[in-house]
């Protein structure tokens, strides 16, 4: 939220909820936070370097600030939060050499405005960037020409808007009253800026959870404020465009109106080193080395995206993987093509008698449930004396590429089970699938359901999707010719589609807390990115093999079989009806990739006893919040009722996290404790500390 005098507005353009949540609450929190500024003073004593030609020599002038500078860096006409005032009599740009040097004779200061330092120091920037940018294209001159030949359109954006344009043709009426209302918008905004000297309200405000007009100047500064408060009504009314037109098909709709505000993000003056004060202040406080610097930071993704974009959200350089991340104590017990089965050291004199198998998502690596020892999930479940197996999915090479979906439940799910009674000697398993893990989970049940294997007793879904009819922001990147697209981008790639490209989507489904944030902080301030382990995972992404990610797509997002009861694998038809064990489902208020919408359609379809459970934030900060950390809240429901919003209408909210209440209702499925085992101890030998190889491997 800004940071203003005035009292907070939003406007019915920017009512929906929670839309800076993604990979999780906390990254858009964590994106959001400006690095640590030097004290403004110690700058403004020092002389620019460099300056142009017609300036003059440096004289001897008054290097402390008057209040009189301090008050006119907010006034009218100002263009960012340290320019002058140029009408402001007391303004030191107004006043004489003889004067400033009779205030403090003994002080040096240049008696140039910040402007005219600023230009000298752009100056210098743009004659260095040029020699950092020739070493840098005779350096990596091939992989661009490489870039090159791939595809201009690969998200078929040029159809959409195709669409629109038709749709406006044949309503050209639309645009005429558009057209009034943006004019109304405009009129309504020039009353307020002419106004609010008298308290006039504002014309837009940026809405709840917006981060980027926090900085004091977009509401101090009135020519800032004129530019954000155009934006928005711009931006607002663009986006109303989309939605008035009527006649255009719904998938259609929902990709135009997700390309036009990712145009209408892009936009944003914040992403503008003009219009974007911190950075402007930036600049004047370090001479123009931030940008010196954020250039070669913008130079070094590039070249570590070999030749495409791969902005760093994190220092990449600080984690490791087995070192201060992914550190439970455990051993890899079995290990095939597919992934390594990981069990963890107990804890505990006594453990519960069922293991605990856990399927995490194969689109990201397993350690978001083992990030550091104070969130991780596994740590938790191990104190609470289960005796845990995680599965560590493979990352894919192109030797892969035919790898089906089936695969993943023949020899992954179904291996996995072989493993873990081997390793104990227990054939009834509690089992966990998160995300798409969870869906497979799923097809898993419905497969033993309908041959009669009963070694799964319950399951528990963390923001899975069984039920695809509305998945979610998702699927606007999925129709046949998208994935028309996909394959041909899978295939450049020899067979596997490039981790990089999957974080690319979920990060443009967040794009100002996921992208444009950390354009402005790498790039523009020059600022190094943070250590943050949630950030880093999300970096760390996993290739999709060909096949798989294919049918998944296909299978599940645009025919949304296993719900309508006409999927088959390995010839056996699949019928989550079918499926009596004891079922637990989690959703998060704000997930974007797992709405709770549609997780609550899928709990509806299991043939036995279901609870479904609501918990706040989103996809990954609503399923991993430890009980310590004292966060966000969760609601319950005993019923099932026929929809969501019955359901929520007889929920009760409760503080803190939801994993004691989700582990009371593990323990009265899974009941019976026997001696703490080992990893290594049974049939299966530890081939390798925990986390294992798999997970080590980047894209």
């Amino acid at each position: 939220m800004t940071q203003d005098s005035r009292p907070t507005r939003t406007t019915p353009a920017n009512d929906a909820p929670e839309r800076a949540a993604t990979a999780g609450e906390e990254i858009a929190d964590s994106a959001s936070r400006a690095p640590s500024k030097k004290p403004r003073k110690a700058v403004k004593k020092t002389a620019a370097k460099k300056a142009p030609a017609k300036k003059a020599p440096a004289r001897k002038t008054a290097a402390k600030k008057t209040p009189a500078r301090k008050a006119a860096a907010t006034e009218p006409g100002s263009t960012h939060s340290t320019s002058a005032a140029p009408n402001k009599p007391n303004a030191k740009s107004a006043s004489t050499p003889k004067a400033e040097a009779s205030a403090a004779p003994d002080q040096n200061d240049d008696g140039l405005s910040d402007f005219e330092r600023l230009s000298g120091y752009l100056s210098d920037v743009a004659f260095r960037a040029n020699d950092i940018l020739q070493e840098f294209a005779d350096q990596n001159g091939e992989k661009l020409r490489e870039q090159a030949h791939r595809p201009l359109d690969p998200l078929d954006m040029s159809s959409v808007f195709a669409d629109v344009m038709a749709s406006i043709a044949a309503n050209p009426y639309k645009i005429v009253e558009a057209q009034f209302r943006l004019w109304t918008d405009y009129a309504k905004l020039w009353e307020s800026v002419a106004f609010s000297a008298a308290g006039a309200p504002a014309a837009a405000e940026p809405g709840i959870g917006d981060k980027r007009f926090k900085h004091k100047d977009w509401n101090e500064n009135k020519t800032l404020d004129i530019v954000k408060q155009s934006y928005l009504v711009f931006g607002r009314w663009l986006e109303s465009i989309i939605a008035d037109l009527d006649d255009l098909e719904p998938h259609a709709r929902k990709r135009a109106q997700f390309y036009v505000k990712q145009f209408v993000d892009a936009l944003s003056p914040s992403n503008f080193i003009f219009t974007n004060p911190e950075v402007m202040e930036a600049t004047l406080e370090s001479k123009g080395e931030n940008l010196i610097k954020g250039l070669k930071n913008y130079l070094d993704d590039l070249k570590r995206g070999h030749g495409e974009l791969s902005i760093r959200q994190s220092d990449m350089e600080y984690f490791k993987v087995g070192e201060n991340l992914a550190t439970a104590p455990g051993k890899v017990v079995f290990r095939n093509r597919l992934f390594e089965l990981i069990q963890y050291e107990p804890t505990t004199e006594k453990v519960a008698r069922r293991p605990l198998l856990i399927f995490p998502p194969w689109i990201n690596k397993f350690y978001i449930l083992d990030l550091q020892p104070e969130n991780s999930f596994i740590r938790w479940m191990v104190d609470q004396g289960r005796t845990v197996f995680v599965v560590s999915w493979v990352n894919p090479t192109p030797a892969m590429k035919e790898a089906a979906f089936a695969d993943y439940v023949m020899e992954g799910a179904y291996a996995a089970l072989d493993a873990v009674e081997k390793a104990t000697g227990e054939n009834a398993v509690d089992a966990i699938g998160y995300c798409i893990g969870g869906t497979m989970l799923s097809c898993a049940l419905s497969h033993m359901a309908a041959t009669g294997d009963e070694r799964i007793k319950s399951a528990t879904f963390f923001a899975a999707q069984t039920e695809f009819s509305d998945p979610g922001e998702l699927q606007i990147f999925i129709d046949e010719k998208q994935l028309q697209n996909i394959e041909k981008q899978i295939d450049a790639s020899g067979g596997v589609l490039d981790g990089h490209a999957m974080a690319t989507t979920f990060n443009m489904l967040r794009s100002n807390d996921l992208i444009w944030s950390f354009v402005i902080n790498n790039y523009m301030k020059g600022s190094d990115p943070k250590r943050f382990d949630l950030l880093f995972w999300n970096a760390d992404a996993t290739r999709m093999a060909k096949r798989t990610h294919l049918e998944y797509l296909r299978f599940f997002y645009l025919e949304n079989r296993l719900a309508r009861g006409v999927m088959e694998l390995a010839g056996v038809p699949l019928d989550l009806g079918a499926v009596t064990i004891p079922v637990f489902m989690q959703a998060a208020e704000t997930d974007h990739i797992a709405p709770y919408q549609s997780v609550f359609r899928g709990a509806t379809l299991w043939g036995g006893p279901t609870q479904f459970m609501l918990s706040g934030s989103g996809h990954i900060a609503g399923v991993i919040n430890h009980p310590d950390a004292r966060k966000y809240h969760h609601s319950t429901n005993e019923a099932l009722p026929e929809t969501v919003d019955e359901w929520i209408e007889g929920a009760e909210k409760h503080p803190g996290s939801w994993w004691p209440h989700w582990m009371k209702w593990l323990r009265a499925q899974s009941t019976g404790t026997l001696l703490a085992r080992t990893p290594g101890d049974g049939a299966l030998r530890a081939l390798e500390d925990a986390p294992g190889s798999y997970v080590r491997v980047m894209s």
